[in-house]
């Protein structure tokens, strides 16, 4: 699984950052996706972090 922040939609909220920290981080105000592959044990989590974006930022594949 991986996960991808558009730069364009974040709007900095920090959400997905709390929801999983494992995956993601902020850099220059919005999110990144601060690992190329998630690791398994936070499939989950990122799956939420995504799923709770205000803006729909985040894409999993």
């Amino acid at each position: 699984m991986r996960a991808e922040v558009d730069k364009d939609l974040c709007t900095g909220c920090e959400l997905c950052t709390q929801t999983c920290e494992e995956v993601f981080r902020m850099d220059d105000g919005v999110a990144v996706a601060a690992v190329d592959l998630v690791p398994e044990e936070c499939e989950d989590l990122c799956q939420q972090a995504a799923d709770d974006c205000p803006v729909e930022a985040i894409k999993i594949m």
